[in-house]
């Protein structure tokens, strides 16, 4: 324990700096296969939907007199609450639901704003924490590697021998992660199963099983897999994949995004005594 806190503080030295204007500078690093140090973003939509979807008003909808419109609680947004098209990330295009899951799917989709997790600042969960639309930042040495996101402050501690089954069920899990030749595996369990895959109600149980594979294909660019092993929703194993790139120059570092603070009214306003209307 006092190694692997050592670690954890030496790792996130350079977090340190860049949070408070220190300069990194991976363009002139060279693309070691098995150095997956640096800050790493997703480009695309998955956030809103992991399967192929076109751009609507919003992400809930309610029934108008000439199609679809915005639920009152989300109207005024306009275009900003509005959803992109986006590709399908998923290897099969749909994810193999049973069909009492994809029931409860579309049952989420159709109350998003009570009940995705995101909008009350929960933590995101495994995959769904790597491709929010925030940064986050890998640090490892050769004892220790560490995940730390921009949304909700959140970290991973991924343990680098097998630690044996998890005390109890959280947000983000437990992460054991070996190499399998130049692919970093990370296999996720002891996830609590109140996290969402995406703000269109695709979830998963307390049960899934996720592994993850970082594979290097250049010194900016991560190939990720994700396979999700849940019979309890899914009717097979099933594998998301996509790009991380590598932020540069001044970019290369997180800011602060600790959306605890702004969800307090949302959540305990009703308990003020005289409530805001």
């Amino acid at each position: 324990m006092r190694r692997l806190g050592v670690a954890i503080i030496l790792l996130t030295m350079p977090l340190f700096m860049n949070s408070c204007g220190g300069k990194a500078d991976p363009i002139s690093e060279p693309a070691n296969a098995r150095n997956l140090t640096g800050v790493w973003q997703v480009l695309n939509s998955a956030n809103y939907d992991l399967e192929a979807h076109h751009a609507r008003h919003a992400m809930q909808l309610v029934e108008g007199p000439w199609g679809p419109q915005p639920d009152k609680r989300v109207l005024a947004l306009g275009a900003v609450g509005a959803v992109p098209a986006g590709d399908s990330v998923v290897q099969e295009s749909v994810i193999p639901y049973t069909a009492e899951a994809l029931a409860q799917r579309n049952e989420n989709r159709k109350y998003w704003i009570d009940r995705d997790p995101e909008v009350k600042c929960y933590l995101p969960g495994v995959p769904r924490a790597t491709y929010m639309p925030f940064p986050f930042q890998i640090l490892q040495n050769d004892e220790a590697v560490l995940f730390v996101y921009e949304y909700a402050n959140a970290v991973r501690n991924i343990y680098t021998q097998d630690p044996g089954e998890a005390p109890l069920d959280s947000w983000m899990g437990q992460s054991y992660g070996y190499w399998d030749g130049d692919t970093f595996v990370v296999e996720v369990t002891a996830q609590n199963g109140q996290t969402w895959l995406d703000r269109s109600g695709n979830f998963a149980s307390s049960n899934v099983n996720v592994t993850e594979r970082y594979t290097k294909i250049g010194a900016n660019h991560i190939r990720y897999e994700a396979t999700l092993v849940d019979p309890e929703v899914y009717s097979k194993p099933w594998t998301i994949e996509m790009i991380l790139y590598r932020k540069i120059g001044n970019e290369a570092r997180l800011q602060e995004f600790n959306c605890v603070e702004f969800v307090e009214e949302l959540l305990y306003g009703d308990l003020r005594k005289e409530p805001l209307k």
